[in-house]
């Protein structure tokens, strides 16, 4: 499930590289603006069906006809969503694209993205992010008379600004649209997406005496530290590598097989099938120890739980109902980005080390992330910097078994999904 991307931006002369760059800047601002709105409606969205309504209801928790209901009732409003121009966005089964799309879209995959994470469906925010802050980039080159190849340069400068805000900065940004290839960006082209990166993370950090807009950060709290590589981290780390691969790899061609069911069965019933699908996965994982919860939405969130876990059996329940609900939820035709959930199924086979080897909580964290999301996005450096985000200072030393986990996941990807070759 790799990036792609087909942005030409390579053929911008340098003597425009300076008002271009400008022009990033400036799209890193609304952009930004974007991000931190549409997250905010996501995290208020699920708080509302998943934490208030059920208390309103007298429950402690959401009751299975939540858990069954919502994600139907998602799945109508996603198909509703993908009658609009633009289709809701990309397929996630594609892998995160680079590819911009017209301003005329912003409320189709707004409305497809909030309907799939609100609701339940097992995706991430990064895509739907990524393409609203790249329609932002798009409506800026139009209202600038921008032509040519800059055009998908200021493009990717909306969708950078928009990922410097869930990613953690403008660095991983730039490593993250470098690697994928977007448009075969040469080092002097990622200017103006560096630009509005750090424009748009600016919002984060703040500027002057104004505090900035909060922001949860993307390390896992209360990570004991991890000071010492040991041999058995390494072996672990390669071992998490390639089964993650394995499982990801599954998942991916269910999620194809499934989304190649759309002619015969139509796109509405699909969805409604899915939606149900994720909700009855959910209920029997509730029903064999582990949380609903854990099985719905993104896994950020459910990372700390997930690790701290002591029971073998629930770690591995939540594995396995994820993984079929992540293919559920891409083949079915929700809208989202994959590589979220694909860091909890690689945090969550590391787990069962933590459970039954009393490996570090710290390691498993550093090992899966990069796993998970080297083998959704083909990705090894933006892999290896995402996990070291993700564990922070407490995780410094697990740095050689993230690179060593993510080009296990990257190699064995590559070996049961080889890439197309090109002419």
């Amino acid at each position: 499930m790799p990036a792609t991307g087909s942005t030409e931006v390579t053929a911008v002369p340098t003597r425009d590289l300076a008002r271009l760059t400008l022009l990033g800047a400036l799209v890193g601002l609304p952009a930004g603006v974007v991000a931190f709105a549409f997250v905010g409606a996501v995290h208020v969205l699920q708080d509302l069906l998943w934490t208030e309504l059920p208390e309103a209801l007298g429950a402690d928790g959401p009751p299975w006809y939540l858990v069954l209901g919502l994600p139907l009732v998602g799945a109508l409003l996603v198909a509703a969503a993908r009658r609009l121009p633009g289709d809701g966005g990309h397929s996630p089964v594609a892998g995160l694209s680079m590819d911009p799309l017209p301003p005329v879209a912003a409320g189709g995959v707004a409305l497809a993205a909030l309907a799939s994470l609100g609701f339940g469906a097992v995706l991430g925010p990064e895509a739907p992010l990524m393409a609203l802050g790249g329609i932002v980039g798009v409506w800026v080159t139009r209202w600038t008379g921008v032509t040519g190849p800059a055009r998908g340069l200021l493009g990717a400068s909306g969708a950078s600004g928009a990922m410097s805000t869930l990613f953690g900065g403008p660095l991983v940004a730039g490593i993250l649209l470098l690697e994928a290839g977007a448009g075969a960006l040469a080092a002097a082209t990622l200017l103006p997406p560096l630009a509005a990166a750090a424009v748009a993370y600016v919002l984060v950090t703040g500027f002057g005496d104004w505090a900035g807009v909060p922001m949860a950060g993307l390390a896992v709290p209360d990570l004991p530290e991890y000071d010492r590589v040991r041999p058995g981290s390494l072996l672990l780390a390669l071992v998490v590598g390639v089964v993650a691969a394995v499982v990801i790899t599954g998942a991916r061609r269910l999620a194809r097989a499934v989304q190649a069911t759309e002619p015969r069965v139509g796109r509405v019933p699909l969805l409604l099938g899915g939606g149900l699908g994720v909700g009855l996965l959910a209920l029997a994982a509730g029903g064999l120890g582990a949380d609903p919860r854990d099985v719905l939405f993104s896994g950020q969130a459910s990372i700390p739980a997930l690790v701290a876990e002591e029971s073998v059996g629930v770690v591995l329940v939540l594995v396995v109902a994820k993984g079929l609900a992540y293919a559920v939820t891409m083949g079915a035709g929700f809208r989202g980005g994959p590589i979220f959930p694909a860091i909890f199924l690689g945090v969550g086979l590391a787990s069962v080390a933590v459970a039954v080897l009393d490996a570090s909580p710290t390691l498993a964290v550093a090992v899966g992330a990069a796993a998970g999301m080297a083998a959704t996005s083909r990705l090894l450096l933006s892999a290896v910097l995402f996990a070291a985000l993700l564990v922070g200072r407490a995780g410094l030393d697990t740095a050689p078994a993230a690179v060593l986990a993510a080009a296990a996941a990257l190699l064995t990807v590559r070996l049961l999904d080889p890439p197309p070759r090109t002419a």
